[in-house]
């Protein structure tokens, strides 16, 4: 794979770990209060925390995918771009159904990075 896409791709990787950081392991902290844009009392809420930590494991799925695609997988382009897609059609759903800085934050990176590996492939 070429490195402005590998790049890109882990960047988007670390962009999920962090947020999967937020989700399963800060969930009340000021950070994840002013990234998801909810009240600390709100997040304390143990059906939230359990709502949350399962998006974060799957964050979590979706950062590990890429850098598998990345370093590891046989055919390193196809799986790092389904992992890229997923994101894509995740950030969208996201973005039309909670918050649009969904689609903004985690959108507008893997969109890039799927650009970058569409025109570098």
């Amino acid at each position: 794979m070429q490195i402005i896409p590998l790049v890109l791709a882990v960047i988007v990787a670390v962009e999920h770990y962090y947020i999967l950081y937020l989700e399963m392991f800060q969930t009340t902290s000021p950070a994840a209060q002013r990234s998801f844009g909810l009240d600390k009392e709100f997040l304390a809420d143990p059906r939230v925390q359990t709502l949350f930590k399962n998006q974060g494991l799957y964050n979590g799925f979706l950062a590990t995918g890429i850098l598998w695609g990345a370093f590891f997988a046989a055919n390193s382009w196809s799986v790092v771009t389904f992992f890229i897609v997923c994101v894509v059609v995740a950030a969208v759903y996201g973005g039309l159904t909670s918050s649009k800085s969904i689609l903004i934050k985690q959108g507008i990176p893997a969109m890039i990075t799927l650009l970058a590996l569409l025109i570098f492939r």
